[in-house]
């Protein structure tokens, strides 16, 4: 997605004459295969690093284009918001301790990204999806400012044909519209980049579709996304269904979204994935493009440029890549699904696993298509992204394991001979593999540690969800700086300082969302029961199409009760005849100030909060109230 001149696939004589230049490509690329003119004397990993910017509240934080700025650091890159930034490493070559070096340059360059950060006010943070992210942080003005963005946004929200669906069901369960793509940017992560040749390219693929499953179980760190509990690694439901423009009426179609597993196993050549792709998804941008063979004629190398923009249109999670070296073309095969975090020696734990069970399982099997059907890879990979390391995979050796026990029990070691054959040092290969192995005897990827930690503070009580979740973020940018892994960090707790203003905030911070509301065709004496059940003040009324209608006080409901006490009347008297019709309202996005001023101007208790002509919260006196006994609290703290 680096190419710039992007167009839309709008206008469609530009489209055929792109889709003509794909095709072009791709008979130069298989005459360069022919011809073996491909980089097969050296491997080599590389990665790139994938971040969140936060504010001093620890909420999502719009500073990249001033980050980047300061930068003058060419690997330090922005991404598709203006709260992501990207760091991409230098390829190594896969020897000795390449992987500590690695460490070395990532932890160098988080280091330089993090003083940038600081002289704007900004911090960074390692998460697979950010905590404490909204809905009001996905709108467009928080895009970053690249016309090719833009361009993407408005193809693949034009081929959905409205707004986009999403739908991911874990403990909790997640249901919601966006009007953008800007979903994507809740996703970040540390993708891994392994180079092969053309002769080895379909085993070692089929390899890395093979092991992502057990891979993913043992890196999973995105189990929340708006404050809801789902799959451990969210980011592969959430990706997927962010870019996925299929329509549900064609149910009867096989159809591939564009963020995809695959199909199949590889059979001979890299070319496969680059047709089954060309042929299943639409041309959705073109650019400015070069004719390979000319290139080819003058002793030079093409970039096939037509190729990788298409290529880059099209998100598999393990994904082939075209590169130049020097003056030779190479292959790789990117890992794309292993999220960022919870800490840089835990991502390059996960880098020497996968790379290690690349190299071991390629010098095991000759062959493992004939092990596994394709369709059981898949599934361990899906049954990895909900559950973790509480998944089972079923194996080459045609057993179904738990994949924590297979980790243990097999792939560790295949990694290490794997690793050894490429004559890694024995101290980086001890010291990364240590930590897959505690993870797993602790049990505690870092989806977990994010899972238990809520759930200890929760247990605490007199703390709200938002203050949970921004402590969350908080003890995740303290602990990400001591260079422990995830495993060994103590559960976050409720911090005091997570919660020291609401200047910066909105009503969504604070609401609450766990609603019980009434229809106004039901009888009053039901709702004052449920007032005395639930300990609440203020009962929303809503229509069946959960539209907010009106409020019922505490106060209205006593007299009304009165009133009837005193008449004598038993009529049943429906909420509609006592309620406050059409509220007052605001949305998730108003500022916290604002809200409070509203109620303090009107001398009411309680702001329904609503979405889109629907009902998703509530702010009352009582939320306020015990806001500000949280704030004098720190601030007497913080005087003593």
């Amino acid at each position: 997605m680096g190419q710039q001149n992007i167009g839309t696939r709008k206008d469609a004589s530009a489209v055929r004459r792109f889709t003509r230049h794909i095709m072009q490509d791709m008979r130069a690329l298989d005459f360069m295969l022919a011809e073996n003119m491909f980089e097969s004397d050296i491997q080599r990993i590389g990665a790139e690093q994938e971040l969140f910017l936060i504010d001093k509240q620890f909420q999502p934080s719009s500073l990249a284009e001033e980050v980047l700025a300061l930068s003058d650091n060419g690997r330090l890159v922005n991404e598709l918001t203006r709260f992501n930034l990207e760091i991409n490493l230098d390829p190594l070559e896969l020897t000795g301790n390449c992987f500590s070096v690695m460490q070395k340059s990532l932890d160098d360059l988080i280091s330089y990204t993090r003083g940038l950060s600081d002289q704007v006010g900004a911090q960074i943070v390692l998460a697979g999806i950010l905590p404490s992210i909204h809905a009001w942080d996905l709108r467009l003005d928080n895009m970053s400012p690249k016309a090719r963005y833009f361009t993407l946004n408005d193809t693949i929200m034009g081929l959905k044909g409205g707004k986009a669906q999403y739908h991911i069901r874990g403990v909790d369960e997640l249901f919601f519209q966006h009007d953008n793509i800007m979903v994507e940017g809740c996703n970040t992560s540390f993708q891994i980049h392994f180079q092969v040749t053309p002769d080895t390219f379909a085993h070692y693929y089929n390899i890395a579709q093979l092991l992502s499953g057990p891979v993913l179980a043992v890196s999973a760190n995105s189990p929340i996304l708006f404050g809801k509990r789902l799959w451990r690694e969210t980011r592969i439901a959430l990706f997927q269904q962010a870019v996925d423009t299929r329509s549900s009426n064609l149910y009867l179609r096989e159809m591939s979204p564009r963020v995809h597993f695959g199909s199949d196993w590889v059979n001979e050549t890299v070319s496969e994935i680059f047709q089954e792709d060309i042929a299943r998804f639409r041309v959705i941008m073109t650019t400015d493009y070069e004719d390979p063979f000319e290139v080819l004629e003058r002793g030079e190398v093409p970039k096939l440029r037509a190729l990788q923009l298409h290529n880059g249109t099209v998100y598999r999670w393990n994904r082939a890549c075209y590169g130049i070296s020097g003056d030779k073309p190479h292959l790789r095969i990117e890992n794309r699904y292993l999220p960022s975090g919870p800490s840089t020696v835990d991502e390059i734990a996960n880098a020497v696993l996968w790379t290690g069970l690349m190299q071991g399982m390629a010098l095991k099997h000759r062959d493992i298509r004939p092990l596994l059907d394709f369709d059981d890879a898949k599934s361990n990979f899906i049954g990895a992204a909900r559950r973790g390391l509480a998944s089972e995979m079923d194996w080459v050796d045609g057993h179904r394991w738990g994949s924590g026990e297979l980790i243990v029990d097999q792939l560790i070691d295949v990694a290490r001979k794997g690793l050894h054959a490429r004559k890694v040092d024995e101290e980086d290969i001890e010291r990364y593999l240590g930590i897959i192995d505690g993870r797993v005897k602790n049990q505690l990827t870092g989806a977990q540690w994010q899972l238990s930690s809520l759930a200890s503070m929760k247990r605490r009580g007199n703390n709200s969800r938002s203050e949970r979740l921004d402590s969350l973020v908080e003890s995740m940018v303290s602990l990400q700086k001591t260079g422990l892994p995830g495993h060994k960090w103590p559960l976050a707790t409720v911090q005091p300082k997570a919660l020291n203003t609401i200047h910066g905030t909105r009503v969504e911070h604070f609401m609450s969302t766990d609603l019980f509301t009434v229809q106004e065709d039901e009888l009053v004496d039901f709702v004052a029961v449920l007032m005395s059940w639930r300990h609440i003040r203020h009962v929303l009324v809503e229509d069946d199409d959960h539209r907010l209608v009106g409020l019922v006080t505490h106060r209205t409901i006593l007299k009304a009760l009165t009133e009837l006490s005193h008449s004598g009347n038993d009529q049943d008297i429906s909420v509609g005849e006592i309620m406050v019709p059409n509220p007052i309202s605001v949305s998730p996005e108003t500022a916290t100030i604002e809200a409070i001023r509203l109620m303090r101007e009107n001398n009411i208790g309680a702001l329904p909060v609503v979405l889109n002509n629907h009902l998703v919260g509530i702010l009352t006196e009582t939320d306020f109230n015990l806001l500000a006994a949280r704030l004098f609290e720190n601030n007497n703290e913080s005087a003593l």
